[in-house]
């Protein structure tokens, strides 16, 4: 399986995707590396703490909880957790590993880039969603009420270990929400990724081993590509966030209860994707295409008593919208989106409307 180096102007790392990698965790810890502070969900340690304290056999380390769950991605849970290793002992020469999903590795992330002002991270991811988007890129943040990653850090990882076997215990859901993230990659940068989808759903929801591998090796190769290119999303690394402007503001508007975060970015796909179309940006043929392949993959959850207006109004308040200009990824092509600011409301309001009629629900 591949490795990929992401070089940024602190250094580089390695994201390698390898089947039976957390074995070898212990290889990729910093080798001045004092006490380990493994951050995790108790169901992640459940299914996979005897394979990680098996590999870090050789170190001395303490496992410490974290609750799961939007709701309890806070700025207190992470006061919680540095506290925790301050208790358990650490220091400036400590490393951090993040072990779960997307928001351990966010959450984890933020609690190595703010203790004692920054210690070293592993992130071993165990969704599909952060296997193949949210461990690599160094981004690590909490929410608040208002909205997502509103507080947070840029803090790069010393490496991130992708092992497709630990999917093997993920529900369904959280695998179905992480391909909306795959989505996602095929239609800023990868056709055949995206014909793939199209194409080989039923292998792609059977969890096929080469299928599975392809596309999430292909997905952190996307990744890492942009993130050395654009380290802080000043240019490039803004179209990763096809999806996440509408995405980011459904979570908020249902409080971070009802939806996935990869459900939530496939509801602001279609949006983005509807809104490319009324604007002239895509054709009606490649616009059809992305809304099915989404919906294909689907349903999400009901959206029933979420208004188009109230989304809308919150899009102001997303971390993507600078000096009052929000900002869309918007498809021209699949394979190919462009960053676009000061769209008209009327267009965008009309777009969401239209979305949350369009996208499949349970």
């Amino acid at each position: 399986m591949p490795e990929f180096v992401v070089k940024t102007a602190g250094g580089r790392y390695a994201a390698v995707v390898e089947r039976g990698i957390l074995a070898r965790t212990a290889e990729f810890v910093p080798v001045s590396a004092g006490k380990i502070f493994v951050i995790t969900t108790r169901d992640v340690w459940d299914a996979h703490g005897a394979a990680l304290d098996a590999a870090l056999a050789t170190k001395e380390r303490d496992v410490l909880y974290f609750p799961g769950g939007e709701a309890n991605k806070r700025l207190s849970q992470v006061e919680a957790l540095c506290d925790a290793m301050l208790a358990g002992g650490a220091d400036r020469s400590s490393s951090v590993i993040a072990f779960g999903g997307g928001i351990v590795g966010d959450v984890g992330g933020f609690v190595a880039a703010s203790y004692m002002r920054g210690v070293k991270v592993l992130q071993i991811p165990t969704t599909l969603l952060a296997q193949v988007d949210a461990a690599t890129g160094g981004k690590t943040g909490v929410n608040l009420v208002g909205g997502k990653n509103l507080l947070g850090a840029f803090h790069q990882p010393h490496a991130v270990l992708v092992d497709p076997t630990v999917l093997d215990t993920l529900p369904q859901r959280e695998y179905v929400a992480g391909l909306y993230e795959v989505i996602k990659y095929g239609v800023i940068q990868t056709p055949w990724l995206f014909d793939l989808l199209e194409d080989k759903r039923d292998e792609v929801l059977g969890r096929d081993p080469d299928t599975v591998d392809t596309l999430i090796a292909e997905s952190v190769r996307i990744k890492a590509e942009v993130v050395s290119a654009d380290e802080k999303e000043s240019g490039l690394r803004r179209i990763l966030n096809f999806g996440h402007t509408l995405g980011h503001a459904l979570e908020a508007e249902t409080r971070y209860e009802r939806l996935l975060h990869g459900e939530a970015v496939g509801f602001g796909m279609i949006a983005a994707t509807l809104l490319a179309e009324r604007l002239g940006l895509l054709d009606k043929m490649s616009s059809e295409s992305i809304v099915e392949v989404v919906n294909d993959y689907g349903p999400i959850p009901s959206l029933a008593g979420v208004e188009a207006e109230n989304l809308c109004a919150r899009l102001f308040q997303d971390k993507k919208t600078i000096q009052g200009k929000v900002h869309f990824v918007l498809p021209e092509s699949i394979g190919s989106v462009v960053v676009k600011s000061g769209i008209d409301p009327e267009e965008v309001l009309h777009a969401t409307r239209d979305a949350l009629k369009r996208t499949r629900q349970a």
